[in-house]
């Protein structure tokens, strides 16, 4: 399994590789044949009181599939296991639910359905104190145009028909609470979500 790191706004050093690639053998435990692992480490800087914060985002490549977790700590090692804990359980739940699948006969989603997995329909992006109270930054203000703190970000994925089913195993590798899918039976877009306890729903469109 290839291992890629990057960062920004700050240095990775030799320690903080080590000790990545170290934990990274586990999740050979967990996946068939992974074939890339990538950490990204953001620093964030906020305030003069409240510091800085690093934040860790792993996502474990795989034919078929993809698999992501993040998370966010004082330090790039605390945030590292934070993320690499959720991301270990996301496998271990999948790897679980495959084994039970091939007793059954069920089929394993194709190579095809790899962009799907990539969903993240909106990031929004909250505002500071300064732009809750109707400050714009001098340099986004425009005279004519009303300003908006609230940033959407859009992303277009190609349709890959997937069952309803297929679909919330790949809500769960990414972590998401919704997903935007194909349905293989109606071939019309639809979301499945996650509703209270282990209870998911489906919006389908007519």
């Amino acid at each position: 399994m290839e291992l890629k790191i990057s960062a920004k706004n700050l240095n990775v050093s030799d320690r903080f590789r080590d000790y990545v690639s170290e934990k990274a053998g586990k999740i050979d435990r967990y996946t068939h044949k992974p074939e890339e692992l990538h950490i990204k480490v953001t620093r964030h800087e906020h305030s003069k009181t409240a510091g800085s914060e690093d934040q860790v985002e792993l996502t474990v490549y795989e034919p078929g599939h993809i698999v992501r977790a993040e998370a966010r700590a004082s330090d790039k090692f605390a945030a590292f296991d934070i993320a690499f804990g959720k991301l270990v359980e996301r496998l271990r739940r999948y790897s679980d639910k495959h084994k039970v699948h091939r007793g059954g006969g069920h089929k394993n989603p194709s190579a095809s359905e790899l962009s799907a997995s990539d969903f993240a329909a909106l990031d929004i992006t909250p505002a500071d104190h300064d732009l809750l109270l109707g400050k714009a930054p001098s340099e986004m203000a425009q005279p004519d145009e009303p300003y908006s703190p609230v940033v959407i970000k859009s992303k277009e994925f190609e349709a890959k028909p997937m069952t309803k089913e297929e679909a919330v195993s790949h809500m769960e590798l990414v972590g998401h609470d919704f997903y935007l899918f194909m349905d293989s039976e109606t071939l019309r877009p639809a979301v499945v979500y996650r509703r209270k306890g282990w209870n998911y729903g489906v919006i389908s469109l007519t």
